[in-house]
């Protein structure tokens, strides 16, 4: 039975996160597994969607800013990672979730989110209704919330969002939950939100979810792939 491997929680720069959530769609060691693992950031950083052009999104920097910036793998808007909590979840090939139309993944992935924050008070639901601007490009992720989106239910507030990649090798998924919103009514326990998050998706996937070792990726791959998306090259280009 496929199972649901919980990665270790580490904190890396915007570059070497990117690279590493790509490698973990790409190059993991047991492709029957699912694998998912939450992140922190070095340093104050920003991710922006691999089909935008680089100088829109300078554009939607805070003046003055100087983040540690990244084109991510997966499509989507700018994302500020300042007060997120940043998660990773891949779907190998063939299981059914990752055989869905990206629009019912998302919407799944985001109910068990949902429902893991509802569980400590906070009214998360998913966005049934589009937005009326949802036809322009992607800007910045929180201040507009799309289809299938988390929002919160008393203000309308968008609380996560994600971009998703598919390839032969399965569905990567990166998702970012902005605390801020979350905890507009009181705080979250977000070690608890993790454990629930985690098991919805085990659930979801049918499976069972369990601590797992880092992965023992080639020797230079993350430091390679680190360097690539960190290059000039990378960030312009769309």
């Amino acid at each position: 039975m496929m199972r649901l491997d919980l990665l270790p929680f580490r904190l890396g720069g915007a570059a070497e996160n990117m690279a590493v959530d790509f490698l973990l769609l790409q190059r993991y060691p047991d492709a029957t597994a699912a694998r998912f693992r939450s992140y922190g950031w070095h340093r104050p950083a920003f991710t922006f969607g691999y089909s935008q052009a680089l100088d829109f999104v300078r554009t939607q920097l805070p003046a003055g800013a100087t983040p540690d910036l990244c084109r991510r793998p997966t499509g989507g808007g700018v994302v500020d990672h300042r007060e997120d909590w940043t998660y990773a979840l891949v779907i190998p090939r063939g299981h059914p979730l990752e055989d869905m139309r990206a629009t019912k993944s998302y919407r799944e992935v985001h109910e068990a989110l949902a429902a893991s924050l509802r569980a400590q008070g906070v009214p998360a639901v998913t966005q049934e209704i589009g937005d009326p601007a949802a036809d322009t490009p992607a800007g910045v992720c929180f201040e507009r919330a799309e289809v299938h989106d988390v929002i919160h239910s008393g203000t309308g507030a968008k609380i996560a969002g994600a971009a998703q990649k598919r390839n032969k090798r399965g569905l990567l998924f990166q998702g970012s939950l902005w605390r801020p919103a979350a905890e507009s009514g009181g705080p979250v326990d977000w070690d608890r939100f993790t454990e629930d998050f985690t098991a919805a998706l085990a659930t979801l996937l049918g499976t069972e979810a369990g601590p797992a070792p880092w992965p023992e990726f080639a020797e230079g791959e993350v430091e390679a792939l680190t360097e690539q998306y960190a290059s000039p090259e990378w960030h312009a280009h769309r």
